[in-house]
């Protein structure tokens, strides 16, 4: 087992991530906000579903999920259908043209990694890959509820800032690849 302190550190280095979010925040296109490309990211991962799976995927509010999913069908990047299974309830399937917004936020993702890590080797990258693979899988299921974990001295009070609707681009999200920006309830 580790030292208490580099759980610590752990704890700061977690903390700080939000650099890491906002960089990614500024690489979506205007009309493709974090919450959004959070629907679009979740959607091609998990497959057609309805909007209270969404919801609980994205860790939000069912109003909040709501105005998301109202945003990319107004784009036509998703299609919103009636359930065969209950005529009151919607499918959610991602177009083509949502395919492509998906498409085209992962080129960006990987170029704005891959200028502001170009001084990392591919081993090192790879490193950091399987250490968060690891730590992500080290939580377990993070949707589940759980309890609280204790403070932790030295955290100064902050828990990591990796939540989120996907950082807002995809392939960070938290569940699979990258962590999803949550937007506030």
């Amino acid at each position: 087992m580790a030292a208490q302190s580099l759980y610590e550190e752990l704890a700061r280095q977690l903390s700080a991530i939000g650099a890491v979010k906002r960089g990614l925040a500024r690489i979506l296109p205007p009309e493709c906000p974090g919450g959004s490309a959070a629907v679009l990211t979740l959607l091609e991962r998990h497959g057609e579903m309805r909007i209270s799976r969404l919801a609980e995927l994205l860790a939000v509010d069912m109003s909040v999920t709501s105005r998301h999913v109202a945003h990319v069908a107004q784009r036509g990047w998703i299609e919103r259908s009636a359930d065969p299974a209950d005529k009151r309830s919607r499918i959610l399937r991602l177009t083509p043209a949502g395919q492509a917004m998906i498409d085209d936020l992962g080129t960006r993702t990987t170029e704005m990694f891959a200028h502001t890590l170009k001084d990392w080797s591919d081993d090192e990258v790879g490193q950091l890959n399987t250490m968060l693979a690891r730590l992500r899988d080290s939580f377990g299921d993070c949707r589940a509820p759980h309890v609280r974990a204790p403070h932790v001295a030295g955290a100064h009070g902050e828990g990591p800032d990796v939540g989120g609707a996907h950082g807002g681009a995809p392939h960070l999200e938290a569940p699979e690849t990258r962590p999803p920006t949550r937007t506030p309830a």
